[in-house]
């Protein structure tokens, strides 16, 4: 295996099988009934909420919780001028984006 092949980061749920379903039938379920437009983007989606505090208390919790099992993420979470929306972006490496429309089903 060559060098480049061994520094690709692997993209692999770490939870068990029935831990991520339960991570898709609560946290993961409340976000998306909440997204108010979901962006494809070139190596990951991007989703809209109305801003919020709980809403960005949730988008806090979700970004906590999945980089504990899906380290190669990498999020950002960003508010409009007049804090209307906020927008996550949850991206990757090549093949994140098979990876969230499989696990996340987005």
């Amino acid at each position: 295996m060559d060098t480049a092949e061994e520094n690709k980061p692997v993209i692999a749920c770490t939870l068990t099988p029935a831990e991520l379903k339960q991570r898709k039938l609560s946290g993961l379920a409340a976000l998306k009934e909440k997204a108010l437009e979901i962006k494809e983007l070139p190596n990951g989606f991007a989703s809209k909420f109305e801003y919020s505090n709980d809403m960005m208390q949730m988008l806090e919790e979700f970004v906590r919780t999945e980089k504990e099992c899906c380290g190669f993420f990498e999020f950002t979470v960003q508010t409009d001028e007049d804090k209307r929306f906020v927008w996550l972006e949850v991206k990757g490496p090549q093949g994140v984006k098979e990876f969230i429309k499989a696990e996340l089903e987005m």
